[in-house]
């Protein structure tokens, strides 16, 4: 595993200002190139998707190449930049959330933060428990295609 990946889950309040903490974990994780900085934005689900500085310009990378004729190319490059915010974090380790992204997660006071290696996720946590009752569930044949892909990657 690298020193430099998000993992584990975290639980922890939004305070009345709208930040979270953003695990000590995390924080250094970072590289010292994304100048302590975090990049939130809306997920594909519906919760919050926090990138490094130097993951985020991977993703600007990725969606310049995209074409700005097919509309439904347009569209995701319009969602996943739209909503996106750089933020440093303060020096006790807090963000602040812009409102319509915790809008978006259905966040009100308690997240729940989950390192996925090179993104951070943030959710409300029965939006969470509801996504893996019912979306997230993976049985043996899921779970072999997606080791046969891993494989042929």
């Amino acid at each position: 595993m690298g020193t430099n990946t998000f993992t584990g889950e975290f639980h922890y309040s939004i305070d009345t200002k709208g930040r979270v903490n953003i695990p000590a974990k995390f924080r250094k994780a970072l590289p010292d190139s994304s100048e302590d900085t975090f990049v939130v934005t809306r997920g594909l689900d519906e919760n919050i998707v926090v990138y490094s500085l130097d993951k985020w310009r991977d993703k600007e990378e990725d969606l310049l190449k995209l074409s700005s004729i097919k509309p439904e190319h347009r569209a995701f490059k319009r969602q996943a930049t739209r909503f996106a915010s750089p933020l440093k974090f303060d020096g006790q380790g807090r963000v602040a959330i812009p409102g319509n992204l915790l809008e978006h997660a259905g966040i009100e006071k308690e997240v729940v933060i989950i390192g996925m290696i090179d993104e951070i996720e943030i959710w409300d946590p029965d939006t969470l428990k509801r996504y893996e009752e019912t979306e997230f569930q993976l049985d043996a044949e899921d779970i072999e295609a997606i080791d046969n892909y891993t494989r042929s990657s």
